[in-house]
């Protein structure tokens, strides 16, 4: 069956970072002619227009742009510690502004952008707060203490400001760790061994190749507006079963449902329902009992 995206021109941005290596390869093997633009060169980067520059300028990021439908930016500093603060959040913030601001303006229908877990806050946060509920959905309260998270917040506002003025079609994911599938497994291990680290995140993770798959669903899904979901694999890293997990660390934080054997605990309906998504990379773990 032929792709939505056979033959349209895609915009990929930070397609030198674990998730954009593999959209960009993904999409093209789908058959879109991928222009990507990094500020760093790549030798496993899958593209037939390869740009260098710098997603805060705006003239690397028109030529980017040029006879481009569709956008994804994936572009950031991923972490807390990937510079100083001021270096996290602006160049995080301006990216995304640029990015979409100048698709906008030139009529492009729909853009996917790269959010976060972090985004509220809570997984990056020095104070170490829990959740306020599970499992985690696209409502949950912010407490946000780190440049990082503050600056996904910002995109997603930024997501919502570009729908508003130009009409662009906007799609956030919050993204849980994700990785190949090599490092999700060896993340998996980390977590078999010290779960109490991974609460705040719900034992979360997703395979570079589900975010891919994601991105397209995003691109090509028929919707209207700025949206934000969550994507996940639908079962966490640990072999342990999740109600165990939130009994031991996290007895105090309101369920709103239960959660059968290893099912994550973050609600994932809106990605299912909205885009039909379902992850196909998942970590085949048995279930044993936790022991602390």
């Amino acid at each position: 069956m032929s792709s939505p995206l056979n033959g349209r021109r895609v915009l990929v941005t930070g397609a030198t970072g674990r998730i954009g290596l593999t959209t960009a390869r993904y999409l093209t093997e789908a058959g879109a002619l991928v222009t990507t633009l990094s500020n760093l060169e790549h030798p496993d980067l899958k593209a037939d227009r390869i740009l260098t520059g710098d997603t805060r300028s705006e003239a690397d990021v028109a030529e980017a742009l040029r006879d481009v439908e569709l956008v994804v930016h994936l572009a950031a500093l991923p972490h807390p510690s990937a510079g100083t603060p001021y270096d996290v959040y602006s160049v995080n913030v301006v990216s995304t502004f640029n990015v979409l601001a100048q698709a906008g303006e030139r009529g492009i229908k729909r853009a996917v952008i790269a959010s976060s877990i972090n985004a509220t806050g809570v997984p990056f946060n020095l104070h170490k707060p829990l959740p306020a509920y599970y499992p985690l959905d696209e409502k949950l309260p912010s407490d946000i203490a780190d440049p990082y998270s503050l600056s996904k917040q910002s995109d997603e506002n930024t997501a919502r400001m570009a729908w508003r003025r130009w009409g662009i079609d906007v799609v956030a994911f919050r993204f849980p760790h994700t990785n190949t599938a090599d490092i999700v497994a060896e993340h998996a291990g980390w977590s078999r061994e010290d779960p109490r680290a991974s609460v705040r995140e719900g034992w979360s993770y997703l395979d570079a190749r589900d975010a891919a798959y994601a991105i397209e669903l995003g691109l090509t899904a028929t919707l209207s507006g700025a949206h934000v979901f969550y994507v996940a694999a639908s079962n966490t890293n640990t072999p342990y079963e999740t109600e165990a997990l939130l009994d031991a660390f996290a007895p105090g934080v309101p369920r709103l449902r239960r959660f059968v054997g290893r099912e994550v605990p973050i609600d994932l309906t809106a990605a299912r329902t909205v885009l039909g998504f379902q992850a196909r990379h998942e970590l085949d773990l048995p279930t044993l009992p936790l022991e602390l």
